[in-house]
């Protein structure tokens, strides 16, 4: 079925059906209801992205409860919206996420940031990033104040692309898989600005 440009290849009823359908189906981006009959769509996140190390699931909640929101991306969401976000929303989120960027909404990330910034205070000593170099220190510190890499480009005077090179070599200095945890990691180190 096709929906705003998009293919629906298929729907589950529940968490465990939606399992063995990411598994069949392989799909681009797995939207998946946290609050699912039966099993909690949350813990089907991580065994979908077990069975598919470059699986891409974009989570859908009623609420934005920062403990629901890190348990998804600790659990290997790349993203989270609300259920009350439009239909352009979702399909531009799931386009986001296919592309391997990371999402959050606007409202969800606003309470996630502080609820971060008052969990790094809580924190003893921050850590540095290993091997960053002062300019991807920067950056990092950017991406944890929310700012896409345009907005970035702009305020550090650099390229698009350069920042994108900056992002992708955090990351893999970093190990993690996307934005939405190096800007985690830089707001409980206190490397956020």
């Amino acid at each position: 079925m096709e929906s705003h440009g998009l293919e629906v290849v298929g729907e589950a009823a529940d968490a465990r059906a939606a399992i063995r359908m990411a598994k069949k189906l392989r799909p681009d981006v797995t939207l998946m209801d946290l609050s699912m009959p039966g099993m909690p769509g949350i813990e089907a996140i991580p065994e979908i992205v077990a069975a598919d190390p470059h699986a891409r699931v974009l989570a859908l909640s009623g609420g934005a409860e920062d403990e629901t929101v890190l348990d998804a991306l600790i659990a290997g969401a790349c993203g989270y919206l609300m259920k009350t976000a439009s239909t352009a929303e979702i399909v531009a989120g799931a386009r986001l996420v296919a592309e391997g960027q990371s999402l959050i909404s606007p409202k969800v990330a606003a309470a996630l940031v502080v609820r971060l910034r008052e969990w790094a205070r809580a924190d003893a000593q921050p850590v540095a990033a290993p091997g960053l170099t002062s300019r991807e220190l920067e950056v990092l510190s950017l991406v944890a104040a929310g700012k896409e890499n345009s907005a970035i480009a702009s305020d550090l005077f650099l390229s698009p692309k350069t920042v994108k090179n900056h992002v992708a070599a955090i990351l893999g200095k970093l190990e993690f898989d996307n934005r939405v945890q190096a800007a985690t990691f830089a707001v409980r180190q206190g490397l956020a600005g």
